[in-house]
């Protein structure tokens, strides 16, 4: 059986990143088809798996680890869907990064810190306990460092990966201060008898924190769910501490597509997916994950409009869509219980699909035309034609746009994944403004759609119609890289016909642990005009930059000029990176950390301890030990003989 292999989900990865390490340099690509093949294997058991446990099964397997604590797997309808999605999405990304890494010196490098990456995501994933699933998030963040400083050499790319670093630190200790908050109120809880763990259980496993909810005081469980959530937004690039991610394009296109795409940026989500019934019990918390995550959308999709790097666009659509699976989970979590984790979820391998389509697609522009800036491409189409399909079917579910045929009568929709997951979030967050009057999560949701769709649709035109604003000569990706886009084109098409089979899947996850989650009754079908709403935004959108990129219909160099204020705070994203680096990294690293510091090591180190304790100390033991060193070997013999025959005379002593 598949289910007695799971371990090796995780570990094959491991031994590819051992092996490509070692002996990457003395293979062909670099070593690339040791990782390669080992993210085969684990989709591989991961799909054999899903095979075995589907519909209704859950596999456990716990080893004892240390003071009440275990190392542990947790298979269930929620993890396999997300092992199925970054074993297969990952396996993509190497492939297509033999062709795009061809020709780097570090081939070797770089694959076996990806197997290590994608090794680590998936032990996320597997995690049956908050422990182990920090320390595997842990590793996550450390390969990201090192993953978007690959280029070391470069300034850009070492300040990226620093940033991403320490900026994620923030999130990981608020995560950490949330574990450490909620040991204490289990043990408390356990000490006092006011709950059992039953026997085979570990305090920090998942199931043992959702059955000790009831005990747990509210307050103390509200505060535990906003540090988890804390550490989401460290990782899932949730405003405030989204800035890293736009910098994190220093690193290879196929780098940004992992982290964007399968890995590290979808923990976050998954964390509070995973943590969910802990959520539902803490509704004030879930409150601020609904607005945090529609204003991000919003927030970023502005930022997206104005970026001329065509990773930059991307990223900011990747920080604005995770704010929609976050918005998710907060709005439908509080109108419709159970099902929003269906509705995310679904949403975050939607967005896998598209954006590791987006991000691959961008890629192989790059390869072809050797620049970033959108500004000095155009005309690509009739020479990457390929590339340019493909990317635009990833534009088209991104938007969210297809043929609602049902709300004409007819059976089924014509539509991209994305269609069906981000309409599902948006008439979730309309139902939570139904039932509680608050439609502000609603609003920001159907601006963020607008604003998706003219700044994808813009990249596109800019970069394939019109004529080549450059000299230099494009040409199509090799097959290496191309057949990727097209598998990857067929799921963001395709996957979102398993709508309603996925959400049926995923609803009953926490049931099948024996864990309440409520589900409220959904409300009447909205009006017509809701439900088109989100397509009309993603139709308007599309026009919009047909107009102005493709037909040239408005002279945009009025508007794009520092000169247009609102222009300027946009493509000065805010002012955010000079905020940071003046108050985070001038005001409290050099202000406060430094100064402190230089006090500590001036004042009290050498002033007061080594001046007048240490310092003194050693010179009068040094006056003492100089009379002693005479320089006169006789003298030395002497002090030797003395020594050995005191010890003579204590062993006699001794056996007497």
């Amino acid at each position: 059986m598949f289910s007695d292999y799971a371990a090796l989900i995780v570990l094959l990865p491991v031994i590819g990143f051992v092996l490509t390490l070692f002996l990457g340099k003395k293979l062909p690509s670099g070593g690339a088809y040791i990782p390669i093949a080992a993210i085969l294997g684990s989709f591989i058991i991961s799909l054999g798996i899903f095979l075995e446990i589907y519909p209704d099964k859950v596999i456990q397997q716990s080893w004892n680890w240390f003071a009440g604590m275990n190392l542990g797997i947790l298979i269930d309808p929620l993890a396999i869907v997300m092992l199925l999605m970054v074993s297969f999405v990952s396996l993509l990304i190497h492939i297509y990064a033999v062709g795009y890494m061809a020709h780097d010196p570090a081939k070797p490098r770089y694959f076996a810190e990806t197997s290590l990456f994608t090794a680590a995501m998936l032990a996320v994933v597997l995690s049956d306990n908050v422990l182990q699933f920090f320390i595997a998030w842990e590793i996550v963040g450390l390969c990201s460092y090192l993953l978007i400083g690959f280029w070391y050499h470069k300034p850009a790319a070492a300040a990226a990966a620093k940033k991403a670093f320490l900026v994620t630190r923030v999130g990981d200790v608020l995560f950490l201060a949330g574990i450490v908050l909620l040991y204490v109120n289990m043990s408390q809880i356990i000490a006092s008898h006011a709950f059992t763990l039953p026997q085979g259980n570990f305090i920090l496993q998942f199931k043992s924190m959702f059955d000790a909810i009831p005990q747990i005081d509210p307050r103390q469980l509200t505060y535990i769910t906003l540090l988890f959530f804390g550490g989401a937004v460290g990782k899932s690039g949730q405003f405030p501490l989204h800035g890293w991610l736009p910098d994190a394009m220093e690193g290879p296109t196929t780098v940004s597509a992992l982290i964007h795409a399968a890995t590290m940026v979808t923990a976050g989500v998954y964390l509070v997916a995973r943590t969910f019934p802990m959520f539902v019990a803490a509704p004030d918390s879930l409150l601020v994950v609904a607005y945090i995550g529609g204003f991000t959308a919003l927030f970023a999709a502005t930022m997206g409009i104005v970026m001329n790097d065509i990773k930059r666009v991307l990223a900011y659509s990747t920080v604005s869509q995770l704010g929609y699976m976050m918005l998710a989970l907060g709005t439908a979590g509080i109108a419709i219980g159970a099902k929003a984790v269906g509705i995310s979820v679904f949403h975050l391998i939607s967005h896998a699909f598209f954006k590791a389509l987006l991000f691959l697609c961008a890629g192989s522009v790059i390869h072809a035309v050797g620049t970033n800036d959108i500004r000095e491409m155009g005309g690509l189409f009739s020479k990457m034609k390929i590339t340019a399909i493909t990317m635009i079917i990833a534009s088209l579910s991104l938007s969210g746009i297809g043929v609602p045929l049902i709300d004409l009568g007819i059976p089924v929709n014509i539509a991209t994944s994305g269609f069906f997951s981000k309409d599902a979030i948006i008439e979730g967050a309309f139902e939570f403004g139904d039932k509680t009057g608050n439609f502000i999560p609603y609003i920001f949701a159907i601006l963020a759609a607008l604003l998706t769709s003219i700044y994808i649709f813009r990249l596109w035109f800019m970069t394939f119609s019109g004529t080549p604003r450059s000299e230099k000569h494009a040409h199509e990706s090799p097959n290496v890289m191309t057949i990727p886009l097209i598998v990857l084109a067929a799921l963001a098409l395709l996957f979102g016909y398993s709508q309603t089979g996925f959400y049926n899947y995923l609803e009953k996850n926490f049931r099948l642990m024996n864990v309440f989650v409520p589900v409220h009754q959904e409300a009447s079908p909205p009006s017509l005009i809701i439900t088109l709403l989100p397509l009309i935004m993603g139709i308007a959108g599309l026009l919009i930059s047909y107009a102005i990129y493709h037909r040239r219909m408005l002279d945009m160099s009025k508007l794009v000029s520092s000169q247009n204020p609102l222009y300027k705070l946009l493509i000065k994203r805010y002012y955010e990176p000079g905020l940071s680096a003046d108050i985070i990294g001038v005001k409290i690293t050099h202000g406060v950390a430094a100064q402190s510091g230089e006090f500590v090591d001036r004042k009290i180190i050498d002033g007061l301890i080594i001046d007048n304790v240490i310092s003194n100390s050693l010179i009068k033991f040094g006056d003492v030990a100089k009379k002693i060193q005479t320089g006169v070997v006789q003298n030395y013999a002497s002090i030797v003989l003395l020594g050995i025959g005191l010890l003579v005379i204590l062993l006699m002593l001794g056996g007497a």
